[in-house]
């Protein structure tokens, strides 16, 4: 892609932007030199690691912190005598540092499967005896630590013994000669590695000594007094030794960066891709940007754009939707002056280059591009007095030049191409071009005043026509796109506002009437309408977001209070239940306020009647099912075609179930053999019959329950209950129970022949 294209475009003022917010100098660097992908795959990889870093950087509150330029220790490494200094191995701690902390960070969130943020910045090998060296070497301020060699400890530890001893001479000395006057300090200072005396100059031939040097001022002469010359030419002899081996640690640790060299420089440039891709996700906080999805051919679609430059400066810019629909390759954006065409064809290039290039744009979800490996820009005062070249001389050469790489990967924009010779021929002009960039099926965008292309953009198959809309009572500019329409240039309206003298107007318009050719009247009538259209579609959508905004709010609201309502239930249940077992209620009273509690969790649960339930048609041998009174799944055993029930298992206890009690369960069905033996009866053939006289009402119920779980399990329909009439005591116990247990379907008292109120009659479920 051309040089000149990204300049016409402003894409270098983007990426300067981006560069802003980059916290190194390597990654400002690295931004500046961004340019778009060549393949969609890069373009899609380039995208995906935007959206993980974006949600990484938001979940984790990671921060970048500065590092230095170290690209130019690589290339010194390549020399086996080149030794690394202090500076540039403590610049590689704070990188090592840095990188460690991100991958720890990123780590933490190995669930959530950032694939391609990992292997972008983290794909390589950790360096660790770099790492470790460096880290045992050196210190937090970046000074070499005493413990990096055992002689290099000796050597400081026998310094910082001849500093106190000096130190103590120093001040016996300046008692005993009686100078405490002379000093200019009271402590003794080092001048060219050696310890000296700070003196004043008109006290220097008090006492015998080598005067080293004088201030700046000449009032202090740095003094050693002959006691301390032996002594500073023994710290002399420790300073080279010291040094010495100070050099054999820097040695020892460039040996180890060599080692690692490769590991260290993904390191590095990781660093530097991680700041550039954090500056993306400021860049796309400032203007509420993202990436958007690039195709590898259809219509382009920017949905609620805004051009990203004034979109950085400016919160208040409207937005624009630009789209072509199927089939359509071009669009001819006509409307008056200052109206918004340049920008509306300047906001297509520059979000297209930004987003082939991995960059979020200030675009609405749902925008997509297809990929354009050229883009190609005609735009603006193009003339050159030097070269002798008019705006239309240097549009055609312009085109000339880059005719023949047109294809239909590519944009071609024109804004106002042909306007700077006769209107006619320029018209004629630009016709031509835009039916050749149609048969070379590339994409174009054209803003044009010639009232014969916006004629031609109406009756031309595969061009669509729009038109910047203006405020029908002040003619001020919308800003805002309306579709399948011409829009008129306005000029006079333009010249009236910017000041121009009413005699001069007054004439023109004359001149105009006298043509002949004046639509503004009709495409006036077109605009108003379009912007009712807009203001109702905005009306609308404002309509909608409002009652999604309500919706979302009602139903979080709804889920809080559920919650809370659940969780007042279940802790009431769990008190009832703690109480029985403390024996601080009976057991009638206990299942009565469970029941309760049962009925009003059922009554803030959602509504089971909007779940797809199961026809019977649904339900065959095998199938894994739901059994939705209970929350429980099961296996369907068998069907009773008869009574449109299922035999079901649920944790080893089969009972028969009516379809519409079932829903479809989680888990998979498995595949079921029925038994070779002859099938169990029916539900309403096999009767269970339990006898509770002579019991007392705890172990009659009990006596019960173990009754009704045989039942189930033979897939029993009824269950005949004998418990006598007595007081009616029993009787009344037995059918409070009864009416709680969940396989009961009903029960009554047995016909007189059969028992009357000595005996309870029970169909199960």
């Amino acid at each position: 892609m051309e040089s000149r294209t990204f300049q016409v475009l402003e894409f270098p003022k983007i990426l300067g932007a981006l560069s802003g917010f980059a916290t190194s100098e390597p990654g400002a660097s690295a931004c500046l030199a961004i340019r778009p992908y060549d393949t969609l795959e890069s373009v899609r990889r380039a995208g995906a690691l935007f959206k993980q870093g974006a949600a990484w950087v938001g979940e984790s509150g990671f921060r970048m912190r500065a590092f230095p330029e170290l690209g130019g220790i690589f290339p010194h490494l390549g020399s086996e005598l080149a030794v690394l200094d202090q500076d540039a191995l403590f610049a590689l701690k704070i990188l090592l540092d840095l990188a460690k902390d991100a991958r720890e960070s990123l780590a933490s969130f190995e669930e959530r499967g950032w694939d391609v943020l990992k292997d972008e910045l983290f794909a390589y090998a950790w360096p660790q005896k770099t790492v470790s060296g460096i880290g045992r070497c050196l210190d937090a301020e970046g000074q070499i630590k005493d413990e990096s060699s055992p002689n290099l400890m000796s050597v400081r530890q026998e310094i910082r013994a001849i500093h106190q001893r000096c130190t103590k001479r120093v001040k016996d000395f300046i008692l005993q000669e009686n100078l405490g006057a002379a000093m200019q300090d009271e402590y003794m200072t080092v001048s060219s590695d050696r310890y000296v005396l700070p003196i004043k100059a008109n006290f220097k031939n008090k006492t015998k000594g080598i005067i080293h040097d004088y201030s700046q001022t000449g009032e202090t002469c740095y003094f050693e007094p002959l006691f301390l010359v032996e002594t500073n030419n023994k710290l002399q002899e420790l300073k080279r030794e010291e040094r010495a081996e100070e050099y054999k640690v820097l040695q020892f640790l460039t040996s180890l960066v060599r080692q690692e060299q490769d590991e260290v420089r993904e390191a590095y440039f990781g660093l530097v891709t991680l700041d550039v891709l954090m500056a993306k996700v400021r860049l796309a906080d400032a203007y509420g940007g993202r990436t958007i999805e690039v195709t590898e051919e259809g219509a382009p679609r920017l949905l609620k754009a805004r051009h990203p430059l004034l979109a950085l400066t400016d919160e208040s810019v409207h937005p624009v939707s630009i789209e072509l629909l199927d089939g359509q390759r071009a669009m001819i954006v006509s409307g008056g002056n200052a109206g918004g065409k340049t920008v509306c064809l300047k906001t297509v290039g520059l979000i297209g280059l930004m987003a082939f290039s991995g960059l979020p744009v200030p675009a609405a979800e749902g925008s997509c591009l297809p990929l354009w490996d050229d883009i190609f820009v005609i735009m603006g005062d193009e003339q050159s007095l030097e070269e002798n070249v008019s705006t239309f001389t240097a549009q055609i050469q312009y085109l000339r030049r880059v005719w023949d790489k047109v294809d239909e990967r590519s944009l071609f924009i024109l804004d106002e191409f042909g306007a700077g010779t006769d209107p006619t021929q320029g018209a004629a002009l630009a016709q031509a071009v835009i039916d050749s960039l149609l048969e070379k099926r590339a994409t174009a965008f054209t803003a044009t005043h010639f009232p014969a292309l916006k004629a031609y953009a109406m009756a031309t198959k595969g061009v669509r026509a729009a038109s910047v809309l203006f405020d029908p009572s002040t003619k001020k500019p919308l800003f805002r796109l309306a579709y399948d329409q011409v829009g008129a240039s306005i000029a006079l309206d333009v010249a009236r506002e910017h000041g121009l003298p009413a005699a001069i107007l007054e004439r023109a318009e004359k001149y105009l009437l006298l043509d002949g050719s004046d639509t503004s009247a009709v495409l006036d009538r077109l605009n108003a309408m379009a912007v009712r259209k807009e203001a109702e579609l905005d009306a609308i959508e404002e309509e909608h977001t409002r009652i999604e905004k309500k919706r979302a709010n009602l139903e979080q609201k709804f889920e809080k209070e559920r919650t809370k309502l659940l969780k007042e239930v279940q802790s009431k249940a769990q008190d009832v239940v703690k109480q029985w077992k403390t024996e601080r209620i009976g057991q009638k009273e206990a299942r009565k306020k469970l029941h309760q509690a049962r009925l009003r969790i059922e009554d803030i649960a959602p509504e089971r009647k909007k779940d797809p339930v199961f026809s019977f048609s649904d339900i065959v041998p095998g199938k894994k099912v739901s059994y939705l009174a209970w929350n429980k799944s099961g296996t369907v055993l068998e069907i009773n075609e008869k009574k449109k029930q299922a035999k079901v298992d649920i944790g080893g206890v089969a009972m028969w179930v009516k379809a519409e009690h079932l829903g479809p369960a989680d888990g998979p069905s498995r595949p079921f053999d029925k038994p070779s033996e002859a099938p169990a009866p029916a539900p309403s053939e096999l009767v269970v019959e339990v006898d509770l006289r002579g019991h007392r009402a705890d172990e009659a119920l009990s006596e019960l329950e173990r009754a009704l779980d045989a039942a189930l399990r033979k897939g029993a329909g009824k269950i005949e209950i004998v418990h006598g009439r007595g007081t009616g005591a029993l009787r009344r116990e037995v059918h409070e129970f009864l009416k709680y247990y969940p396989a009961v379907e009903n029960f009554s008292l047995a016909p007189e022949d059969r028992g009357g109120d000595g005996m309870t009659e029970v169909t199960l479920k």
